[in-house]
């Protein structure tokens, strides 16, 4: 029997999943971060390699019994220079394996979606869109780099986060829940103290920046109005990726669109204000179908096992309802 594997790629975590010929999963594996441009390629091929043979070993399997590795990655499809050098080093990890290498979005968009037509936003680490019509036209949008991009993501309101602490702190906002909850998870005395804390064990770590995320939930599952109009906030620049994709390709009224990543773990926080962003748009909002690591797994068939990929595809996904 032959094997597929999945890999979903973050900039926080990275997933694996190998499944049987006929999409039973079999082992999977968790490890940290795979974005290039955060920790440089010779530790993100490392850590593919070992997430890789981890799962092999789980099932006492051998690379030679696999049939194809699809593996969605951040920053893949925007460096010239660095793509190629990536992939071939991944490429000479698995000799004799059909490799395909994509952006994470794609995997993203193959697990919400099913490999069908539509649009899924990622909203994690970083933000990005990708979708493709019925002409099999694809598109993307969103996800330049956090420094001017990444709108709507853990990362973007985690920066908010502390944006709406200084304002509540010098009286520029009413003080609400989240100026007390700041203050008791880092343990201030004097406000301005968390400016060191941050730009010494924050600031340099972009995970550890978007996971300030939480803390706006507590404050607007609390009832802060800043907190809550943040997440509306993050919705219309989610919705805006949307329309970026949406304006590349051709969609009938009612198209569905889906979501994956930890911002969406919010809830109706940011369900509901993203819902209505999306029925402005002439679309609707579905539950993801599957996780992007088994999104992974399907683009393993939909690339290179076509004639199998239907019924696959309707197993994994019976599996995952059950």
């Amino acid at each position: 029997m032959k094997y597929y594997i999945g890999v979903d790629g973050g900039g926080t975590k990275t997933a694996f999943s190998l499944c049987s010929g006929d999409g039973e999963p079999v082992a999977e594996h968790l490890t940290a971060g795979s974005s290039y441009l955060m920790y440089g390629i010779d530790l993100v091929v490392e850590r593919i390699k070992t997430g890789v043979d981890q799962c092999l070993q789980k099932a006492n399997v051998s690379l030679s019994d696999v049939a194809a590795i699809s593996m969605g990655l951040p920053c893949v499809g925007e460096n010239a220079v660095m793509d190629p050098q990536l992939k071939e080093r991944i490429y000479a990890c698995f000799p004799g394996v059909q490799i395909y290498v994509t952006n994470d979005v794609e995997v993203g968009w193959a697990g919400s979606l099913a490999c069908e037509e539509g649009i899924n936003v990622v909203a994690g680490t970083g933000s990005i869109a990708f979708g493709e019509d019925g002409s099999g036209k694809t598109a993307r949008s969103g996800g330049w780099a956090e420094f001017f991009s990444d709108e709507g993501s853990c990362y973007w309101t985690g920066r908010k986060t502390l944006e709406l602490f200084s304002k509540e702190a010098d009286h520029r906002l009413p003080r609400g829940p989240l100026y007390d909850i700041i203050r008791e998870e880092f343990r201030l005395s004097d406000d301005f103290e968390l400016i060191d804390l941050m730009v010494k064990e924050y600031f340099p770590y972009r995970e550890r920046v978007a996971g300030l995320q939480i803390l706006l939930e507590k404050a607007a599952v609390r009832g802060d109005p800043q907190a809550i109009e943040a997440y509306r906030a993050a919705a219309a620049e989610l919705g805006l990726i949307v329309k970026g994709v949406l304006n590349q390709l051709h969609f009938e009224p009612g198209f569905p669109i889906s979501y994956s990543g930890g911002l969406f773990k919010a809830g109706d926080l940011i369900l509901k204000p993203f819902g209505e962003q999306i029925h402005a748009l002439g679309g609707r909002l579905v539950k993801p179908q599957l996780s992007p690591v088994m999104g992974a797994v399907l683009l393993c068939f939909f690339k290179f096992n076509p004639a199998d990929f239907p019924s696959v595809a309707q197993k994994i996904k019976k599996q995952t309802v059950r």
